[in-house]
């Protein structure tokens, strides 16, 4: 049985772990990317395919500075420089969208499963993947 100490200093290290804070980004990212696209789509006025475009582009630079800052947030001990991480992410985002966009276009028909069901789970699936690439070879400590 946790002492109470333990028990609060248990939560305390979940609560302040990278895997909370990259949940905490992902949830901001996903507001500014649909309340973005919405937004643009809606009040604005712009066509639905500029909107998704621009607050698509807009929640990835959200995202990368959140993974920065917040997520792995020891600046001083990167291996790479900011231009470095940034090429990195994006090619990271650019597998993470075809991989997403491949699963819901052949799995659906093959696993007899709802285009949103594949969606959902493949989407889990990169997000999970993501962020253990993100630590291991984006925002990652210089080896000593």
């Amino acid at each position: 049985m946790l002492s109470a100490a333990a028990a609060k200093s248990r939560v305390i290290l979940l609560v302040s772990g990278e895997p909370f804070r990259f949940a905490v980004a992902g949830g901001v990212t996903a507001l500014v990317y649909f309340g973005g696209t919405l937004l643009l789509s809606g009040p604005v006025g712009l066509p639905i395919q500029v909107s998704i475009l621009l607050a698509y582009a807009t929640s990835l630079a959200v995202h990368f500075t959140m993974q920065r800052v917040l997520v792995f947030r020891d600046h001083d001990a990167f291996e790479l420089a900011v231009h470095q991480q940034a090429g990195r992410y994006l090619t990271l985002a650019a597998i993470q969208y075809a991989f997403t966009a491949t699963a819901t276009a052949v799995l659906p028909s093959a696993l007899g499963l709802s285009d949103q069901v594949v969606y959902v789970l493949s989407a889990g699936t990169a997000a999970c993947v993501t962020f253990l690439v993100l630590r291991r070879h984006v925002f990652h400590p210089e080896e000593r």
